[in-house]
């Protein structure tokens, strides 16, 4: 089955749950407990779920962490796509990668159902839908500690959407190994929203012999040699790096964030 034709069965799960006509900002008033009741057009009400595969036990098992997860800078290339949606690859090419996160409270180590969790990535050439002429010209530009949310530059919205954890704190993403631009390592970048509080802004990232065995196929080959890895990248920690295990013709990535509930 290719992207298209899962993007209309996914789409088609979405209407009948009640979630593909809301944006972030309903879906986490959604989330908010006390918060507004939150419809669709069709007037169903919006009650979105992950569902937790067997095939992550294992990975959790081994990412298993209380201690609070590392916050970073969200990058200049934050902005709300209002995209709720599991898969998020859209028409980009690259091997096909399943997220998952699993998101607890950093005291009690208890799963925190109802976060809103958002990913974004740049593509296999290192560019960033809403921001393609900017990461094209400048890559990752100067980090600072708290950018404010970008202006979308246009109208694409490729590999950035959020899902809500289920009952045991997890979200599924569907999505292609990201690229690289100038200056970074690989990354994935994830927000994490509890009630309508964002608690926790961090990153993820990949043990370096699997990003090379990637980095050598095309499309990601074509866009020549990298110039950092992760133990060159400022924001590295190890914390931080996915457990990986092979999935059908790509990847399986899981990780624990522990985070403060609200």
């Amino acid at each position: 089955m290719g992207h298209d034709d899962e993007g209309r069965r996914v789409s088609r799960r979405r209407l009948i749950a009640g979630v593909g006509s809301i944006g972030l900002g309903g879906l986490i008033a959604a989330c908010t407990p006390g918060g507004p009741a939150v419809t669709t057009s069709t007037g169903a009400s919006v009650t979105p779920r992950a569902t937790t595969a067997e095939d992550l036990t294992s990975l959790f098992d081994g990412a298993n962490t209380c201690a609070l997860t590392p916050a970073t800078t969200p990058g200049p290339y934050y902005f709300d796509a209002d995209k709720i949606r599991a898969d998020i690859r859209e028409d980009r090419e690259g091997v096909r990668l399943r997220v998952a996160v699993k998101v607890q409270d950093s005291q009690s180590c208890r799963p925190i159902k109802d976060a809103v969790v958002e990913i974004w990535h740049c593509d296999a050439g290192g560019l960033y839908s809403g921001a393609e002429a900017m990461s094209r010209g400048s890559g990752g530009g100067a980090l600072s500690a708290d950018p404010p949310d970008l202006t979308p530059q246009d109208d694409q919205r490729y590999l950035r959407g959020a899902q809500v954890t289920n009952a045991d704190g997890i979200v599924e993403f569907t999505t292609v190994w990201p690229g690289w631009y100038r200056g970074r390592c690989v990354h994935i970048h994830a927000m994490v929203h509890v009630s309508d509080a964002r608690v926790l802004t961090t990153q993820m990232m990949f043990d370096e012999a699997l990003n090379d065995r990637v980095l050598a196929t095309r499309p990601y080959a074509d866009h020549g040699e990298r110039d950092t890895r992760n133990d060159a990248d400022g924001i590295f920690r190890e914390e931080m790096l996915m457990k990986v295990a092979p999935d059908g013709d790509g990847h399986l990535a899981a990780i624990v964030f522990s985070a403060p509930n609200g």
